[in-house]
């Protein structure tokens, strides 16, 4: 039996917030639990996530403010389901390296 939870509910849960909050063009999220088993942190039962989403939302908006939308979107996912959110977020036409 693996060490690491199945995190497919919680993967649903986050695509859909996401979706709701900002329509996106590209929603990639990915559970990287399996990565940090061991990890102080995922001791917890919370897992660790890298997010990749395209949203016009995101036009114009800098950085920490894109990050702190999506912690709002997520609400207390943060709190209850995710102990790391890696996230990658940008608008449309924009290179993947902002």
């Amino acid at each position: 039996m693996s060490d690491v939870p199945d995190n497919s509910e919680r993967l649903s849960r986050i695509k859909g917030a996401l979706r709701q909050a900002f329509a996106p063009e590209e929603l990639r999220v990915e559970d990287e639990s399996h990565l940090h088993v061991g990890h102080a942190g995922a001791q917890s039962g919370r897992g660790h996530f890298r997010v990749r989403i395209t949203a016009e939302a995101f036009r114009d908006q800098k950085l920490l403010a894109r990050h702190r939308a999506i912690y709002d979107a997520l609400g207390d996912m943060m709190q209850t389901d995710i102990h790391a959110l890696a996230i990658h977020a940008r608008a449309p036409g924009e290179s993947a390296g902002v």
